[in-house]
């Protein structure tokens, strides 16, 4: 179904055009849009003309037709002009015009159907095939999908501006399967990379934060080859999506192919991180470290176990570090300054950020 605005825009352009009045009504007689400041035409007439077999009457000085969307009757449609002998020309115009919108629309609601069962993965292999033939949808070309997550849900004109940003790309597809997600299954031409897919999910961030005032959260799946593999890059970009908040919190953009550990992490069952943590810390838990433990192990991670380079960024003696160093190891049992130790405690860290986060998602 076409919306109201679309049908408003369009007469709107006709009439400037020509200086014809148009008016769209249901087949209940109820106007849906119109360019005229008063119609006294009752329901009932419009009624009448849509149950008579004519296709276009002359009724009380409007021009009647009726639109239809493959031999249904979709809408009524009036025209009226006190200065044009074209009234009846333009009706047909009008009416010419609305059908293919109809069509179109149609179309779109097909793709946008086809598609979001796509990612779904609610078709059968030789369904998925047919349709797309049937759809003129290319089924070998080169794909990835991102998913928009937005901070509110139904955030309209988040959507608009996703499709406004890839309306000249014909191939590509927009779409929503939930509340808050945003849908992109996006044809990534040949000799385009991750580096490129990176670049627009970022121009996604951007352009939504400061067109449609929206702040979101882009995450992408691995490129893939064939139609039938859309489903796989979805679900990876929606693992990205969550891997991201857990671990990635400080980044508005999240590959698939850049989780690292943290993918691992996220299909561990609880029960197994309870006793890796139980383990490790003999009881405790990193939440029992003091602010200044957790800075100096953080710092410490983030260069690469350089002993020199963070005391320079905490501005901390060096011997200070290597004391905070000792005594962790002593409450611990892992050296810090050992590369397997450090791996250890830093997935350690992670597992407790997910425990966390899975705790959460209970409530």
């Amino acid at each position: 179904m076409i919306s109201n605005q679309i049908l408003q825009n369009t007469i709107e352009g006709l009439k400037n055009i020509t200086k014809v009045d148009l008016c769209v009504c249901d087949t209940d007689g109820k106007t849906l849009v119109t360019t005229m400041d008063e119609m006294d035409i009752a329901e009932e007439t419009i009624l009448n003309f849509a149950v008579s077999p004519a296709d276009s009457q002359v009724v009380s000085g409007y021009q009647f037709f009726k639109v239809f969307d493959e031999h249904q009757l979709e809408y009524v449609l009036l025209s009226k002009s006190s200065t044009s002998d074209d009234v009846y020309m333009v009706g047909k115009i009008a009416v010419f015009q609305i059908q293919n919108l109809l069509v179109a629309y149609k179309e779109r609601f097909d793709k946008d159907n086809f598609i979001k069962n796509l990612l779904l993965d609610n078709l059968l292999l030789v369904d998925i095939y047919n349709r797309a033939k049937k759809l003129h949808i290319e089924t070998t070309a080169r794909r990835v999908v991102f998913v928009i997550e937005t901070k509110n849900e139904k955030d309209t004109n988040a959507l608009e501006t996703v499709r406004s940003m890839f309306s000249g790309r014909v191939r590509d597809f927009i779409t929503a399967v939930d509340e808050k997600n945003i849908i992109l299954v996006h044809e990534v031409k040949q000799g385009e990379g991750y580096e490129d897919l990176e670049k627009t999910a970022q121009v996604i961030v951007d352009m939504l934060n400061t067109e449609a005032m929206s702040q979101v959260h882009v995450a992408y799946g691995t490129i893939i080859g064939e139609l039938k593999e859309v489903s796989r890059s979805f679900k990876e970009a929606k693992m990205a999506l969550d891997v991201g908040k857990i671990f990635y919190s400080d980044q508005n953009v999240v590959a698939y192919s850049r989780l690292g550990i943290g993918r691992l992490i996220y299909q561990l069952p609880i029960p197994l991180c309870r006793m890796f943590i139980k383990e490790i810390f003999e009881g405790k838990s990193p939440d029992d470290f003091d602010d200044e433990t957790l800075t100096t192990i953080n710092k410490f991670f983030e260069n690469s176990l350089n002993v020199s380079e963070t005391s320079r960024q905490l501005y901390i003696h060096r011997n200070t570090l290597v004391y905070r160093l000792d005594k962790l190891q002593k409450t611990t049992g892992l050296d810090l300054r050992v590369f397997e130790d450090a791996i250890t405690f830093k997935i350690a860290l992670m597992v407790v950020k997910y425990m966390h986060y899975m705790e959460n998602q209970d409530f």
